[in-house]
């Protein structure tokens, strides 16, 4: 696991110096947009390079996508705090970025209607993948794995949240009507897998339908709900799916 952990260090360590210097050139901007797609591209980095080093694999049955993350609980723990922790510091260190996050509140209401984007956004997939046996889509997932995966997918996906319907949704609305807004930012996040579905694997065109509809869900989920509904329906999609359920 440490082997492991350190290529992946030595992997992404070039590409962070360069973004964080651009960061911090563009933090005297006076418009936020520039430092938020330092970030987004960060992020794309973090994520992807963990392909090639097996922390999760991709694939798709027909059009059908699928994916696994590693078996490794210790190695999910590490990325879900890391994340949470990037995400913190980014949030109390940039003020104008965090005064872009509508959050929500906190409610019944709120975690319904994520619990439901969730559902919603897997449902397709996993009942598309039915016909085809659990070996020929990543294979089965250990049920001791599950209440970490859980953890995980939860605290990775709010960063992605906070990225895409946090401040880059928020920055939008600034020049653009919510709804075009919305629009632009699930357009954003589904082309930010471009690479992801073309060049690190080769899912191809079921990967960037898939996270369009999935970013289109958690945009409008951001108006209704605020960013909590976004995160929490985001989280579970990629539980649902990773976690061979069904």
């Amino acid at each position: 696991m440490l082997s492991g952990l350190l290529a992946y260090g030595v992997r992404i360590l070039p590409g962070l110096l360069l973004i964080a210097a651009c960061y911090l050139l563009a933090r005297r901007e006076r418009d936020p947009l520039l430092r938020v797609m330092v970030l987004v591209l960060g992020f794309v980095l973090i994520r992807d390079a963990m392909t090639p080093l097996g922390f999760w694999r991709l694939g798709a049955v027909g059009a059908v996508p699928w994916l696994r993350f590693t078996d490794h609980a210790g190695i999910l723990l590490l990325f879900g705090l890391g994340t949470l922790a990037l995400t913190a510091g980014v949030l109390r260190l940039d003020g104008e970025l965090r005064a872009l996050v509508r959050w929500g509140r906190l409610t019944p209401v709120t975690l319904a209607w994520g619990v439901g984007g969730g559902v919603l956004a897997a449902a397709p997939i996993l009942l598309l993948s039915l016909p085809t046996p659990m070996a020929a889509r990543g294979g089965a997932v250990a049920v001791t794995l599950l209440p970490v995966l859980l953890a995980f997918s939860l605290a990775g996906n709010l960063a992605e949240e906070v990225l895409f319907r946090g401040f880059l949704q928020g920055r939008l609305e600034q020049h653009n009507d919510a709804v075009r807004a919305a629009v632009l930012s699930a357009l954003l996040f589904a082309a930010c897998h471009a690479f992801l579905a073309s060049t690190v694997t080769d899912v191809g065109w079921p990967l960037l339908a898939f996270t369009l509809y999935e970013g289109l869900i958690c945009a409008f989920l951001r108006l209704r709900g605020g960013v909590i509904a976004a995160a929490l329906a985001h989280g579970l999609a990629i539980f649902l799916l990773a976690g061979a359920l069904v």
